[in-house]
């Protein structure tokens, strides 16, 4: 198994297959490394506040604070509230994906057709993991997508391409407050997102050695 990027004591170590979903409470000072297993496979990800889940992850807070349309190593991850969620402490590839969305039953069939109406998508991914901790479709917001790549171009039109990230690849995430975190291992397979060939994903979540 690939190790976290960031040194600690490991709280949780999990694979999660494709077209599964994952989530779990990661505490102040924690953090969670994920890993793109099999190379160019979307995790897509929602991020509330452990204790008050109406304060969660915002694109646009996290994107006017830092001024720029991509996450990247220093990136804060801003909740609707403003206040700090969790930081990006260490990246394996150029910028990850904050503003392509997330695919869904609906969407998938207005965009591929009717024979990919039955295919669900993070969305449902979203749900169902949710519903774990009471969340429903109110709680569903704009989401990351790590290792996804939608360039911005000079126009101003996005495109979901071909992913820069590869087999083994990290992101590392930083909790600054108990925050939950909730992640789809996208089953889309209609668009390169996911190379038309979803894989696994791990992940890890280390408690932070303390400085001597």
């Amino acid at each position: 198994m690939t190790e976290s990027l960031v040194a600690g004591d490991v709280v949780r170590d999990e694979r999660v297959v494709p077209n599964a979903s994952w989530s779990g409470v990661v505490a102040a000072g924690e953090v969670l490394t994920i890993v793109d297993v099999g190379g160019n496979q979307s995790a897509d990800c929602l991020i509330y506040n452990a204790h008050d889940p109406d304060e969660r992850y915002s694109v646009p807070d996290t994107l006017a604070w830092q001024g720029n349309a991509y996450v990247r190593t220093g990136t804060v991850l801003r909740s609707n509230e403003g206040r700090a969620l969790m930081t990006v402490v260490a990246n394996e590839i150029d910028r990850q994906d904050t503003i392509g969305g997330a695919c869904g039953k609906e969407s998938n069939t207005l965009r591929y057709g009717h024979h990919v109406m039955f295919h669900h998508g993070c969305r449902e991914n979203f749900l169902s993991e949710g519903a774990k901790h009471g969340l429903g479709v109110r709680d569903l917001v704009s989401n990351l997508n790590w290792f996804m790549n939608v360039p911005v171009e000079p126009d101003g039109a996005l495109g979901i391409v071909d992913g820069m990230s590869g087999p083994g690849k990290r992101v590392a995430v930083r909790a600054e407050m108990d925050v939950l975190v909730v992640v789809s291992n996208c089953p889309q397979m209609n668009n390169p997102c996911n190379d038309f060939n979803p894989t696994p994903l791990q992940m890890i979540v280390v408690r932070r050695e303390r400085e001597e």
